[in-house]
Order: structure tokens, then C-alpha cells, then sequence
């Protein structure tokens, strides 16, 4: 499974049954998943939820629901939460075996999803671009972990990380969501979306830990091409919590924008 975050095995009364590869593993623990896989499985999940031709999705919020298991069996589940003619509600869940074996939920997320139309005579985006891929930078990031989420995506960093103002990147997974099946261009905007809080953070990962529980994405225009930009940056509180805000792009301009809560706490011996 070296080309993929997951593997599905098979369907069965919990729901569509996935077994992660090495590539999901947190920079945080190896024992859990780094958001942005859980995220993108989600996603694919909503996507494949009783689907319409005539709609798609315009928000997702993810929640976090504790730190879930690298290791072990996953199952997805779906439905539609409030069916509509132009506004649906769809919802998906990721379970994983608790403590007494049987299935729990550890991440879910929910998703608008709207009636499209085309009213290309007005569109904008407000956000100015990104600067382009060919001024970014390679910082090797893998090189720093043992295998696992980092090596996974090619990082190209437009910013000095931990500078002042907002973080700026461009990103881009080099494997397949679940093997043997083609990234849909949102589940390609998922595999990196979630990296907004380490783009975006003022504070060093040897000193502190910034561990996001949750994800909001409005998408205004769905992304197009294999490269996702990303400008983000944290603000914290005095009291432990922070939040991300960030604007997601590609390469003809902003497709959407980001909000995440980050538990801030320092590295442990610090």
C-alpha cells in the first residue's frame, strides 16, 4: 500500500472497511492519524453519499473526535441528514474498534451540498493569489520523520516557516487517496487542507505542540490542476487555545477559505 493512504477491504453491516497505510501516520505520534487522510476519507464518503449530478458540496466541517488509530480496521459511513430539492444536509462517519473491540466513531464530518447553476458572469474571489509554484521552495520535510503523512506530499514552501504574517505554501499528494481509484478534485483539496495549522503557526513544533480538533471548509469554486496553495495564519489566545484562518487555492486563483480550533499546549519536558 506504499502508493495510498488506504486500502479498502470490503463492505459489511458497519460500513465500507479501510486499513490505512504508513502514509496516514501523524507528525505528532505515530500511533494516530495525521487530519488530513481522516479528512479526505470523509469527503469521499459525502461525495459518494446518494449523489446528484446537479449538486456539490459548498462546506464541510470535520470534528476531530479524539486521536484516531494509525493501526486496525476503519470503516466510513454515510447517509443524508436532511434531503432538499437545491439544500442537502449529508453526513459521514469514521469508526475504529474502542477499547472493548467493537466499533466507535473517531472522526465525523458533515457536508452542505448545493444545487449548482451557472453564474460564471459574476464570479470572483476576493483573496489576492499566491505567487506562483515556480517561486517556491523544497524543504524536504520527510527527511526530518520516519515514514509517515510528510511523505506523502510534495511541500513547497513560498515563506520562511515561523516568519512573521501569514504562512504561504503550495501542495500536492503523491499518492491515491484509496488505492486504485483517482483523486476527485476535493478529496485532492482535503489531502492537504488540514496542513493550514502548520503552515500557518507562529510557535516551533520542538517546543510546543498546536494539535487541531476540527476543520471548517467553504469551497466557492472547486480547484482544479494537482497543486494546492494554501495561505494561513494562527492566532492564540492567553488561555491554551488558538485558531487558523486560511484561504485555499490553485493555480488560476482562491477556490475557498479554512477555519481550525488548535489546542495549544507545550512540548511535554519543556
Amino acid at each position: 500500500m506504499s502508493d495510498c493512504y488506504y486500502e479498502m477491504i470490503d463492505a459489511d453491516d458497519t460500513g465500507e472497511r479501510f486499513r490505512a497505510s504508513d502514509l496516514v501516520r501523524s507528525t505528532w505520534s505515530a500511533s494516530i492519524q495525521h487530519g488530513a487522510p481522516v479528512s479526505a476519507l470523509l469527503v469521499r464518503g459525502l461525495e459518494r453519499c446518494a449523489p446528484r449530478a446537479d449538486t456539490r458540496l459548498s462546506r464541510v466541517m470535520v470534528d476531530l473526535l479524539g486521536g484516531v488509530p494509525a493501526d486496525g480496521d476503519l470503516w466510513v459511513q454515510s447517509r443524508v441528514l436532511r434531503p432538499g430539492r437545491q439544500i442537502e444536509l449529508v453526513g459521514a462517519e469514521l469508526l475504529a474498534a474502542g477499547p472493548d473491540g467493537s466499533p466507535r466513531a473517531v472522526a465525523r464530518a458533515s457536508g452542505w451540498r448545493l444545487a449548482t447553476l451557472d453564474t460564471s458572469v459574476v464570479q470572483h474571489a476576493a483573496a489576492a493569489p499566491l505567487r506562483p509554484l515556480a517561486e517556491a521552495a523544497s524543504r524536504d520535510m520527510a527527511k526530518d520523520w520516519d515514514r509517515n503523512y510528510v511523505h506523502s506530499i510534495d511541500w513547497r514552501w513560498l515563506t520562511t516557516p515561523l516568519a512573521v504574517g501569514p504562512g504561504e505554501s503550495w501542495l500536492r499528494p503523491t499518492v491515491d487517496l484509496v488505492q486504485g481509484e483517482t483523486l476527485t478534485p476535493l478529496q485532492r483539496l482535503f489531502t492537504v487542507a488540514d496542513d493550514a495549522n502548520g503552515i500557518g503557526t507562529r510557535l516551533d513544533i520542538r517546543q510546543w505542540t498546536f494539535m487541531n480538533t476540527d476543520l471548517v471548509v467553504h469551497v466557492h469554486r472547486v480547484p482544479d490542476g494537482e497543486w494546492i496553495g494554501i495561505r494561513a495564519e494562527t492566532s492564540y489566545g492567553p488561555d491554551g487555545i488558538g485558531t487558523t484562518f486560511g484561504t485555499l487555492f490553485d493555480a488560476q486563483g482562491a477556490v475557498g477559505g479554512i477555519q481550525q480550533s488548535v489546542l495549544v499546549r507545550p512540548m511535554p519536558g519543556r
